[in-house]
């Protein structure tokens, strides 16, 4: 932690929004990569649906999920 924020006896929020902003200058100054999610389909396991919930609960987390 900054000395100056210390000496300070800043609030945790105070600090929090200090390295916040510390942090966007930072980036500011670099060439980023851009971030890129790729979505799966996880789907479920052959043999189960989602429409008895009951029974996948069962299948998935066995009979004592209750």
């Amino acid at each position: 932690m900054s000395k100056e924020i210390y000496r300070l006896g800043s609030w945790f929020k105070a600090v929090v929004n200090h390295f916040f902003r510390l942090r966007l200058m930072a980036s500011k100054q670099q060439d980023r990569k851009l971030f890129v999610v790729t979505p799966r389909h996880l789907g479920l396991p052959p043999g189960l649906s989602y429409d008895d919930v009951e029974d996948l609960l069962e299948a998935l987390e066995g009979p004592l999920h209750k």
